[in-house]
């Protein structure tokens, strides 16, 4: 499994699900959440924790130390359990100034008081305009605060064995009706071949596949939550891939970064994949043999909806504790922002970077050598302007997840539908909000 994959798969483990806090609206602020921490520098040298996941970041932040002498920081890898040991900081009042945390998990953090508001760092504030938009709505909770700089992205796109469809005669889906119609094809020309996998065990995939057909899982007003999991637009997402796997034109069979999984591609068993910016490195890295038949193109959309969706990405979050608020936004400032620190980042950890900066580094702007050297970081870039502002996480979001894969690993083996697996998910919102006395009605 390549090092950016378990990362994100990590994440996903614990957190479940693929990029957003509240934007266009903001959540209430937990109760007990303290104001704006004050934004005084300390006097004489500081020294910062920051728990991450990411491979190679240990070389970033002794970049940062060469250069900072008064600000030293010191970093700590948590991928073999990342919130487990978030949790368990936060409960023995030892959690690190900064850490890295997925945006899908920030809302649940955020009603435990994990996190302090940045805001009064002008610093802090004045990053806004460094990121790309709905990244910045989804660590700021609709603009409540700042409680962490966004980090990288998930952007999502369509990777193509282009010498596969090719070989059959098949033309590259740009619609979700034509890439149906693609699986059929293909299937017929070679019964072994699938056009993908669905991944039952990996509701952060598909709730990126929600995003895109701007099913907003949750909505607030009038100081209550919305839970809206299983709406209209959520059930024909679910009716597609229900589809797709009583046909047999997708496997179900694979986790996605396995070894199972990179074998099916290796024999040439599967197509396509539908993945994320992060993605790139995977097939690059596991099947070199397969240089120069990977192409990256547009996710397929719903008509002419040219709308994309987010799997993964994080966020490095200023934690409660910790006691140098101002030197902390110094540094969580460069490491997302400068270039450098960013084109480190992208090459050691495969991050996708969330700050405008990062998205015209030369790296990302050059064709990549592996998929025949073409320039496949635009269709991300083209897909990250597509992505909707406005879709929002629960503060219950690791539970509804949980939910929804238990349902959707039932539906793939035959007991029961993907529509039902979002009514699962749908309940488990609902209850586990009422659980916690967090205000909550089902959406419409």
């Amino acid at each position: 499994m390549s090092s950016t994959v378990m990362r994100t798969r990590l994440a996903t483990v614990a957190a479940a699900a693929g990029v957003a806090v509240l934007a266009a609206c903001s959540s209430p602020a937990p109760s007990g959440e303290a104001s704006a921490a004050s934004c005084t520098p300390s006097k004489g040298k500081v020294t910062l924790q920051y728990w991450n996941t990411v491979p190679g970041m240990d070389k970033v932040v002794d970049l940062w130390n060469q250069r900072h002498p008064d600000i030293q920081v010191e970093t700590k890898n948590i991928s073999n359990d990342q919130y487990g040991t978030l949790g368990n900081a936060l409960k023995a009042g030892k959690a690190p100034d900064l850490a890295q945390v997925g945006y899908d998990e920030l809302p649940n953090l955020r009603t435990q008081n994990a996190f302090v508001d940045a805001s009064a760092c002008k610093a802090a504030t004045a990053a806004k305009s460094k990121f790309v938009p709905w990244t910045w709505s989804q660590t700021s909770f609709g603009g409540t605060g700042v409680f962490a700089m966004p980090q990288d992205t998930g952007p999502m796109a369509l990777f193509v064995r282009r010498d596969l469809f090719e070989k059959y005669h098949v033309a590259i889906p740009t619609t979700w009706d034509e890439y149906a119609s693609a699986a059929q094809k293909l299937h017929k020309a070679d019964p072994g071949l699938a056009i993908t996998f669905f991944d039952p065990n990996n509701a952060e995939w598909f709730n990126g596949l929600l995003w895109q057909n701007d099913a907003k899982m949750y909505g607030y007003s009038d100081d209550k939550w919305q839970v809206t999991v299983d709406s209209e637009r959520s059930r024909q997402v679910a009716a597609y891939w229900q589809k797709l796997i009583s046909g047999k034109l997708v496997r179900t069979d694979l986790a996605n970064g396995s070894t199972q999984m990179y074998a099916a591609y290796q024999k040439d068993r599967i197509a396509s994949y539908v993945g994320a910016a992060w993605g790139y490195s995977m097939f690059r890295d596991n099947l070199p043999k397969q240089a120069g038949k990977w192409s990256v193109v547009p996710m397929p959309t719903w008509g002419t909806d040219g709308a994309s969706g987010d799997w993964g990405g994080s966020t490095v979050a200023f934690m409660k504790g910790g006691k140098h608020l101002y030197e902390s936004v110094e540094f969580n400032t460069w490491l997302n922002t400068d270039p450098e620190a960013l084109a480190m980042e992208n090459k050691l950890g495969g991050l996708y970077p969330a700050a405008t900066a990062g998205l015209r580094l030369p790296a990302l702007e050059k064709g990549v050598a592996y998929y025949g050297n073409e320039k496949i970081f635009d269709v991300f870039a083209d897909s990250s302007k597509k992505i909707d502002t406005s879709f929002a996480w629960g503060p219950t979001q690791k539970t509804v997840n949980l939910a929804l894969q238990d349902a959707m690993a039932k539906a793939a083996a035959g007991d029961g539908t993907l529509t039902e697996a979002l009514s699962a998910a749908q309940d488990a919102a609902l209850t586990s909000m009422k659980d916690q006395a967090i205000p909550v009605t089902a959406g419409k």
